[in-house]
């Protein structure tokens, strides 16, 4: 169909013009019946692949005995089970649950849970961040222009401090360098005393799959603990073994206040899940928050599902060995290429980062024409070529993948 005959909104931004009929593992098929390696996974959402049988049964089951079952009328047999699981496998301290649709509705969540638990009015985001797509969400993003664009004014009360430069080499330097500025912050623009919450991706997502350094990550929790300021760590891209443990925090040694999660838990299915301790949660006014359809029953079926698959023996074994496989073939490509400035990033989240966007928009360009392989930028200017395969992916299919990024780095040096 050509764009002048379609209904649908241009407002979506296309990876690629592919017209897919079916996926399986880390494979789509198109109508034309041309087979493609995902490394785009939904951005990052397909965490166990394309139609995993366990997710697509439990889906169908389900469906078969409620599509929705709203959660301020019905008390349905999937709620509770689900936020046990995920009490299981959340960082220490998170023990109660709220269940939403997306990622950008699960962050303004914890805004608002901070601001009623703490009686205060202010958050502080860091730079590079990418919170969503709404409003409030918009008002915490800074991972590029673009996506704040023509929508002002958006809502105050949101203060960017410092994320640490992962091309700054003294990286101790750079960690210093960052707290400073966010001390600044709480001296200057949001005192602590009106701050609620400080929202951090423990790995920037958008802004360029960048690893929060682990000192600056405890910086920022020391100065919430001192100040009373309730620390939320957006996983809702870095979350669900995506990292190769179960959340990025867990790297860290660190517990939050709050977690945000979406994205991978489902599997594809639009779910998401805030976690909090049960003494903040009890401070959250019954009725202050809500929404239609958080904790669908079919997308509870979903995460049971999708969480059982990730916790199994040796899953996560296998996404840090095939991350290892990954970082250590991109690095030795890097070697050849002065042109691939880093490689970096935790398990099955990896970017291989450009000096130039445009060579970098080349290459993935090649990748999917030449190469059957989507690919996906990220950061400021799109100097970020993002690695997020399906969880499942194999070894095999690992260096198929770097194989066609090796070819399409050759080919449009």
């Amino acid at each position: 169909m050509s764009d002048s005959d379609s209904h649908l909104s241009r407002v979506w931004f296309k990876v690629t013009d592919l017209q897919v009929a079916s996926g399986t593992g880390c494979r789509v098929t198109t109508v034309d019946g041309e087979e493609y390696l995902d490394f785009a996974a939904g951005i990052a959402v397909n965490s166990t692949g394309h139609a995993h049988p366990a997710v697509v049964e439990a889906i169908a089951r389900q469906a078969g005995r409620f599509v929705h079952a709203q959660a301020n009328v019905f008390t349905h047999d999937l709620l509770e089970p689900l936020a046990a699981r995920l009490a299981e496998i959340t960082p220490a301290g998170i023990d109660t649950f709220f269940f939403a649709n997306s990622g950008a509705e699960i962050t303004e969540a914890a805004v608002k849970l901070a601001k009623q638990a703490t009686g205060r009015s202010h958050t502080i985001v860091f730079d590079g961040s990418f919170h969503g797509r709404t409003h409030l969400a918009m008002a915490m993003t800074t991972s590029k222009a673009s996506t704040r664009a023509g929508y002002a004014p958006l809502p105050s009360g949101v203060f960017v401090a410092p994320f640490p430069d992962p091309l700054v080499a003294d990286r101790d330097a750079e960690v210093s360098r960052a707290l400073r500025g966010l001390d600044h912050l709480l001296a200057t623009q949001t005192a602590p005393a009106e701050t609620a919450a400080m929202i951090l991706e423990p790995v920037l997502g958008e802004g360029g799959y960048v690893p929060a350094p682990a000192e600056f990550v405890e910086g920022v929790v020391e100065r919430c603990r001192t100040h009373g300021i309730l620390f939320v760590a957006d996983e809702v891209q870095s979350g669900f073994g995506r990292t190769g443990e179960m959340f990025a925090v867990d790297h860290l040694g660190v517990e939050p206040d709050i977690i945000c999660m979406a994205k991978g838990i489902a599997s594809g299915f639009p779910f998401a899940a805030l976690g909090t301790r049960r003494e903040l949660d009890d401070r959250w006014p019954t009725g202050s928050h809500g929404g239609t359809y958080g904790g669908n029953p079919i997308g509870c079926a979903a995460a049971l599902a999708t969480i059982d698959v990730l916790t199994a023996p040796g899953f996560l074994e296998n996404v840090r060995a095939r991350g290892e496989q990954l970082t250590d073939a991109l690095r030795e490509l890097q070697g050849e290429h002065g042109e691939l400035r880093q490689v970096r990033g935790p398990g099955l989240m990896v970017a291989t980062s450009f000096t130039d966007p445009v060579r970098a928009t080349s290459v993935v360009r090649h990748c999917l024409h030449d190469g059957h392989l989507i690919l996906m930028t990220a950061g400021p200017s799109g100097q970020v070529v993002r690695w997020m395969p399906p969880l499942v992916v194999t070894a095999a299919e690992i260096d198929e993948a770097f194989e066609a990024f090796a070819t399409a780095l050759r080919a449009t040096g």
